[in-house]
């Protein structure tokens, strides 16, 4: 019986290893939360922290053949960075400051999910390590949570049509143009799908409709009827989405400790038969929104790109 489990559990190992090396990002992919010019270090986002020049954070420069924590390197000693703001004002649904009083990682904790989407995440020294390797910073950074931190971002889309209603098709593909539902942020002035954070204890289903509706429709500065209007509509067209990604994000906002993983869903209106009823408006947390057309030159937030471009593949669109 020994035996048997000494082999089971080598195995186990194995499995757990190769998932691992499966799921490292391409060291081309991984560059929003890393410095890899030496001579161009990247600075941790903080505009929303209202930093001084002084105070600015920057990535130590992690070169590629050094992002796998497997690779040794003792002189790895990145600034630890933790947003002023999340000390000071201790939000409801940030963790508490020290990772060591958290006991129950990769596993659900009471309203918080601390899984990962990638597997098991190692800890070291109590602490949880980046699953996708160094990001030359450590700490929680402006995430508000140690380890994964979950996100849900709903693409939605339609086709590009001319004034009598017909799809428009690009000139070199030959292909239907899709648009997309695109916002910009405040935080990074960028262009990016309306998603956000997963609420405590909130199924996934209820986070890509309420994100959608707050960032793109502005359904909090609207009176109770009109909000409901506007659920009505979309309400059909939530019931219908397909899971196009679901894993780790290349996220500015990433750390050597916490780090973004979503869910993404494609949400297509085939007959623009739902936003015909009503216009896009932005929402608090958006600067502004707008149809956008899916085109490989297009350049947004984070890993939104890709997710952009799996929808334009799952409908044969142009890219």
């Amino acid at each position: 019986m020994g035996l048997l489990l000494s082999i089971l559990n080598a195995f186990a190992s194995f499995f757990v290893s190769t998932k691992y090396a499966s799921t490292t990002l391409d060291k081309k992919y991984h560059k929003s939360c890393r410095s890899t010019n030496p001579n161009k270090l990247i600075s941790y986002q903080s505009k929303i922290d209202n930093l001084k020049s002084s105070e600015i954070v920057y990535r130590t420069h992690v070169p590629d053949d050094k992002v796998d924590w497997w690779v040794n390197w003792p002189q790895y000693q990145p600034v630890d960075y933790t947003s002023p703001r999340l000390i000071r004002d201790k939000p409801a649904w940030a963790d508490v400051q020290n990772p060591l009083d958290i006991k129950n990682w990769n596993m659900i904790d009471g309203k918080t999910d601390r899984r990962s989407h990638v597997g098991c995440y190692e800890l070291s020294d109590g602490i949880p390590v980046n699953p996708c390797g160094r990001t030359g910073i450590r700490g929680r950074g402006q995430l508000g949570k140690w380890g994964p931190n979950h996100a849900a971002d709903p693409i939605v889309t339609r086709w590009k049509r001319d004034e009598q209603g017909n799809k428009v098709f690009d000139a070199e593909t030959n292909k239907p143009i899709l648009q997309f539902v695109s916002i910009r942020r405040l935080d990074t002035n960028e262009w990016a799908i309306p998603g956000g954070m997963c609420d405590p204890g909130e199924k996934i289903s209820q986070t890509l409709k309420r994100e959608f509706m707050e960032e793109a429709t502005d359904c909090l500065g609207k009176n109770s009827s009109s909000r409901d209007q506007i659920e009505n509509h979309l309400n059909h067209l939530f019931e219908k989405g397909v899971e196009i990604f679901r894993g780790y994000v290349d996220d500015p906002r990433n750390t050597d400790n916490a780090w973004m993983e979503t869910i993404a869903y494609n949400f297509h209106d085939e007959d623009d038969t739902v936003f015909k009823e009503f216009s896009l408006s932005a929402g608090d947390d958006a600067g502004s929104v707008t149809w956008m057309d899916i085109d490989q030159k297009l350049k947004l937030y984070a890993s939104h790109k890709n997710f952009v471009q799996k929808a334009a593949e799952l409908h044969n669109a142009h890219w």
